[in-house]
């Protein structure tokens, strides 16, 4: 029996070779705090059985608080639901239950954070790139979208919470 092309898109294991240090990236706290929440969206589709997007979502929610968390774990889990539809093979993710390889990145989740983290710095040459690691050079405009969407509601130095109106003040 052939795997289907939705399984062939599937989040993958990647082999302990191709895993790097999370350190790696250098990514802020609030970048390397999206890494369990990707990975648990990516392990969904891989078995939708597990329901592991609960756990992205409950992850989201203690870790950013309930508002900004829920809302950044909707906009992350469009980011993965067109990466998969994007590429032509598997995205290699850790599985979000090893405590082995938790502080480890496999390289493709390590170029669509890095996308994220270009995104949110408005460094378009860099987010390029990435896009294309991304996407595999496919450049799909529902990643990118998404992506930008994603960067421009969590900006850099945005922690993950609502932006506020800035106030007037009369000052004598």
């Amino acid at each position: 029996m052939s795997p289907t092309a939705q399984e062939q898109r599937l989040a993958d294991t990647g082999s302990r070779a191709d895993l790097l240090p999370l350190s790696y990236c250098h990514l802020d706290e609030f970048e390397e705090g999206l890494l369990p929440v990707l990975r648990h969206f990516f392990y969904s589709h891989q078995r939708p059985e597990r329901q592991a997007w609960q756990f992205a979502y409950k992850i989201a929610a203690e870790r950013w608080g309930e508002a900004p968390g829920l809302s950044i774990a909707h906009a992350l889990s469009k980011v993965v639901t067109y990466t998969l539809a994007a590429r032509r093979i598997g995205f290699h993710s850790v599985d979000p239950f090893s405590l082995e390889e938790r502080v480890q990145i496999t390289r493709d989740e390590a170029s669509l954070l890095l996308m994220l983290h270009y995104m949110r710095r408005d460094d378009t040459p860099k987010a390029r790139e990435a896009v294309a690691d991304v996407t595999q050079c496919s450049m799909d405009p529902d990643v990118i979208r998404a992506g930008l969407s994603f960067a421009h509601r969590f900006s850099c130095g945005q922690s993950g919470a609502a932006r506020t109106r800035p106030q007037l003040r009369l000052i004598k």
